[in-house]
């Protein structure tokens, strides 16, 4: 699996096509962060002898001349799943469009946590 991603005639490192995606990520209100169940693994290696297998929070592939982002979130309870991930697909879009010049030609929302707000 190759670390860089290339498109439109220019190559670009999945790390920084993650990092682009994160800080568009970031600003959907709703959002608590970008990975999702980064408790849920220190836990599992705090009390086994294993590090949990976790996925990677931003994922790309080039699909034709457009990038395909898978991206896993946690998200605070109380906003709407569907509105949610219109919103992030739309920031995720147009981040990467404006920053790299790029159309996304999908992005998969996965919602792995869900944050509750103290009492």
């Amino acid at each position: 699996m190759s670390s860089e991603l290339v498109i439109s005639g220019f190559g670009v490192s999945k790390s920084v096509v993650a990092a682009i995606v994160t800080q568009a990520v970031e600003r959907v209100e709703g959002v608590a962060s970008v990975g999702g169940n980064a408790i849920a693994s220190s836990l599992i290696s705090a009390f086994t002898s294993k590090q949990a297998e976790e996925e990677p929070p931003v994922e790309s592939d080039v699909v034709g001349d457009k990038l395909h982002v898978s991206v896993r979130l946690s998200v605070f309870y109380g906003y709407p799943f569907t509105k949610l991930a219109e919103e992030v697909r739309s920031a995720v879009a147009n981040t990467v469009k404006g920053q790299m010049g790029i159309e996304v030609d999908s992005v998969d929302v996965c919602i792995d946590n869900l944050v509750f707000p103290k009492e």
